[in-house]
């Protein structure tokens, strides 16, 4: 029988820069859903394959697809070209080789390797070529004397379905419950290794890039704890920094310490030796933004994570570099500190130019100068406005959240990075006016789509139906 791992392989083999969450470094929007969508469709696989299973929830999952170079040939408008579409779908059918094919079919991806698949592992009797097959359809009086469901009925049924927030509450609550009080006593280790590593090297805080679950964190850092008794001296070096479990080692582009989950621990040991001989390098990007900002009217250049691929320092300085001796072959005639206040980061995935809404401006390193000289100082006053607007709705959300926490009895209260600070403030003022049952003593996160995570979080779209 075909197997979650099956359907990726299905995925990674056809087009993997299409949907797989890895080729999404550029986009970390985009990627956390693809990621929240495979955990949720290796659920309903799983499911389908447990003996003695009649029914099942249907499945409502959405992808971002990458649009290949071949695809956007014909794409007119370059700045749309290499971009993505919204692919979103509910899963409802028992058979698991044709859920395989609806993925694939509607993400527009090849199923050929799924028919290979099948073909070797479900041995099909020969038919007659003279024979003319026809799938049997019976009459509706056939279900309702036997009594069983009719798959057609069943079909239109799913695919009116829409989930509403208190029963979707109810039915989930009792699972979310027992996996929180299972999650209960790594929760509370996880935060005494942290507070403990943190203590003992000095460190400015300890996050991770991923949204692992509790037992994977712990993992991590009783690894990066044996560390420091192996090579105390060594990580003494990270004194003052902040350390990311996240996907590869080195310095990140804002200073702080990756240690990559998948790598073996002397090459952590000798990042931790090397760090020393990075503060040459610090201080050359540094030197390297101020210039770029003298050139550009004192605007900001800035490194934002949540927005942004983690780059190691060498690949961002890099990146730097080009842009910098880019503009001195043409350097933009804006007046100095003409845009001071206002903030930029360099964007490898765009073609043109464009304002956050957070108020930033995404400029793409191969910008023209003069198309970016007339880009910031038209939108300059845009950008300003984003600028203020985004720092009253940080202030708004944040005491919204915490009148949240307080009003639903939840213990934690957060969000996904892809969930806006606008949606995020709705969200609340809907939980705060309209409080929901079953929140009592739970951790709930602001979502896209409904689950329940394996340690217990509860996971709700920002835009639930009542």
């Amino acid at each position: 029988m075909l197997n979650f791992t099956v359907t990726l392989t299905c995925l990674a083999v056809t087009e993997p820069q299409a949907v797989h969450p890895d080729f999404f470094g550029q986009h970390p929007r985009e990627r956390e859903i693809n990621e929240n969508s495979l955990k949720r469709l290796n659920g309903y696989l799983e499911s389908l394959q447990k003996p003695g299973l009649r029914s099942h929830k249907p499945a409502q999952l959405t992808f971002y697809v990458r649009e290949t170079e071949q695809n956007a040939v014909n794409i007119q408008d370059p700045a749309r070209a290499l971009e993505f579409r919204t692919v979103s779908f509910t899963l409802h059918t028992r058979d698991l080789r044709r859920t395989v094919l609806d993925i694939l079919n509607s993400c527009s991806l090849s199923t050929d390797h799924v028919q290979d698949i099948g073909a070797s592992v479900e041995s099909q009797p020969q038919k007659d070529p003279h024979t003319f097959y026809r799938p049997i359809k019976w009459d509706k009086t056939y279900y309702t004397f036997t009594g069983f469901k009719d798959p057609e009925e069943e079909l239109e049924q799913a695919q009116r379905v829409e989930t509403t927030i208190s029963p979707w509450l109810e039915n989930n609550h009792d699972e979310a419950l027992k996996k929180l009080h299972s999650s209960l006593p790594l929760r509370e280790e996880l935060e005494r290794l942290k507070q403990e590593l943190s203590r003992q090297l000095q460190l400015s805080d300890v996050r991770w890039q991923r949204s692992w679950g509790i037992a994977h964190r712990c993992s991590q850092l009783q690894s990066l704890s044996r560390l420091t008794q192996q090579s105390p001296e060594s990580l003494k070096m990270a004194k003052g920094r902040t350390v990311i479990f996240t996907d590869c080692t080195g310095l990140s582009a804002t200073g702080h310490v990756m240690l990559g989950t998948m790598d073996v621990h002397h090459h952590w040991t000798e990042l931790f030796e090397r760090l020393p001989s990075y503060y040459q390098l610090e201080r050359k990007l540094q030197y390297l933004q101020e210039r770029v900002s003298l050139i550009l009217g004192g605007i900001e250049m800035v490194y934002i994570e949540e927005l942004q691929p983690m780059l190691t320092i060498e690949e961002y300085y890099a990146t730097l570099n080009a842009f910098y001796n880019k503009l001195l072959n043409r350097r933009a005639l804006i007046h100095p500190r003409s845009l001071r206040g206002l903030q930029m980061i360099l964007d490898n995935d765009r073609f043109v130019p464009r304002v956050h809404e957070m108020g930033h401006f995404n400029i793409p390193t191969t910008c023209d100068s003069a198309a970016l000289q007339w880009f910031l100082l038209t939108h300059a006053g845009k950008a300003r406005e984003k600028l203020k607007r985004n720092d009253e709705l940080k202030i708004v959300e944040r005491e919204l959240t915490k009148a949240c926490q307080t009003r639903s009895s939840l213990t934690r209260l957060y969000k996904e990075p892809s969930v806006t600070r606008l949606q995020m403030i709705e969200c609340c003022r809907r939980l705060i006016e309209e409080p929901l049952p079953y929140l009592s003593n739970m951790h709930l996160c602001i979502s896209h789509y409904y689950s329940v995570l394996q340690d217990g979080d509860l996971c709700i779209p920002w835009n639930y139906k009542s």
